[in-house]
């Protein structure tokens, strides 16, 4: 099953968010997953196991680095037309 995911990563404590958000998506696309960047979130679509599984590893190996919050809604019901297969 695919699924659409919209995040929004919050580095806490630190002046530069740059760093940390980016290190985030990089990880998510080097795993394979459809990552379209905006200004306050990001949509994130693939395999229902790939999103959730890739989503924590990155956020863990962000937040070894430094506090952060990630928050994240996830559908079924929300296709991306470069990612969705029937």
């Amino acid at each position: 099953m695919n699924v659409q995911a919209e995040i929004s990563l919050y580095p806490l404590r630190t002046e530069e968010l740059g760093h940390a958000i980016g290190r985030f998506l990089s990880a998510l696309n080097a795993a394979g997953l459809a990552v379209q960047p905006g200004d306050m979130s990001s949509t994130v679509s693939g395999d229902v196991n790939a999103v959730f599984s890739t989503m924590g590893a990155a956020f863990a190996a962000t937040a070894e680095k430094g506090q952060v919050v990630l928050v994240m809604t996830v559908s079924n019901a929300c296709p991306s037309a470069k990612h969705w297969k029937e």
